[in-house]
């Protein structure tokens, strides 16, 4: 019998290209996530007056889109690229999609934090922000799931093995890793007499991004390896021991000063390592073919081809 033939590429050169992104799109992805669930939870705190939490959570949503619209452009190049994909509204593409989200998003939560900093506001102005703030958080609030979840989609459409084969999970993983960091950032900032809805964040959030996290692995099948390998692997290994840890402290002594503010900061680092972990494990997923000849042959096999 001939041997089954070995996988390969032409002149061992991938068979898929990796993307050209850097580390400036991890932190875009870990940014926005962290400014649509601050969004969120500044107007929760608006609704229920809970002053401080609310000045932190929108500062902090403003301070997240701002560092997240400046890697992107920094990826970009130069940022009349950002402006140039408002041409056109195109519903089938995730990032046309994802720049009218951005573009709607960021002046609702500018116009909601500048009211918490009424001094850098002009005079004549004042009073109009101080009228719209209430309006334009709940409507950043309403975006804020969006901006969340839609850097997830954009990344799964693509054809880098490990991102398209955990499509279904991965906005799972986005949003739960939005709302555990948002209300770690909230719990870090805000007195412990106003985190309540910080805390609740910051626990369900965690739980969804650690049980969709463990879903994901399991259905992308041998598209999952690379996130337990390499820099990816390590990336993962301690966002989950960090949100674990950020978790459990919430629990445990959430109202006290100290370890509510280090519970915080192990969430908002979590938060952050799930970005840059899934990113890496994308990108060495596409380096090496055997994670696109294996499957596309157990597709085939299945089909009788």
């Amino acid at each position: 019998m001939v041997p089954e033939a070995e996988f390969t590429s032409y002149y061992g050169r991938p068979i898929l290209k990796a993307s050209p992104w850097q580390d400036d799109i991890p932190a875009y992805l870990f940014l926005g996530g962290l400014a649509g669930g601050s969004a969120l939870l500044g107007a929760g705190a608006d609704l229920s007056r809970r002053p401080a939490l609310r000045r932190a959570s929108r500062l902090g949503a403003l301070g997240a889109i701002g560092l997240s619209f400046a890697a992107l452009v920094h990826d970009l190049g130069r940022p009349s690229r950002f402006v140039n994909m408002l041409r056109v509204a195109k519903p089938t593409s995730p990032m046309s999609v994802g720049t009218w989200i951005l573009t709607a998003f960021g002046p609702c939560v500018g116009i909601a934090a500048a009211a918490e900093v009424p001094r850098l506001v002009p005079r004549p102005l004042r009073g109009l922000v101080r009228r719209a703030a209430r309006p334009a958080g709940l409507a950043a609030a309403a975006l804020g799931p969006a901006v969340a979840s839609y850097t997830a989609v954009l990344i799964a459409d693509t054809s880098t093995p490990t991102w398209h084969e955990s499509y279904r999970e991965l906005p799972f993983v986005f949003v739960g890793s939005a709302a555990a960091a948002s209300g770690g950032f909230g719990m870090l900032l805000a007195p412990v007499a106003e985190a309540g809805p910080a805390r609740r964040s910051a626990v369900g959030g965690a739980l969804l991004e650690l049980a969709a996290s463990q879903r994901m692995e399991t259905s992308a099948g041998l598209a999952a390896e690379p996130l337990h390998t390499g820099r990816a692997g390590a990336l993962l290994r301690a966002s989950q021991a960090l949100t674990l840890a950020g978790a459990v402290g919430t629990l445990l002594g959430g109202r006290s000063r100290p370890l509510a503010a280090a519970s915080g900061a192990a969430l908002l680092a979590g938060s952050a390592c799930t970005r840059f972990g899934i990113f890496h494990a994308g990108q060495e997923s596409a380096r090496d073919p055997k994670y696109t000849v294996v499957p596309q042959r157990e597709r085939m096999a299945e089909r009788g081809d």
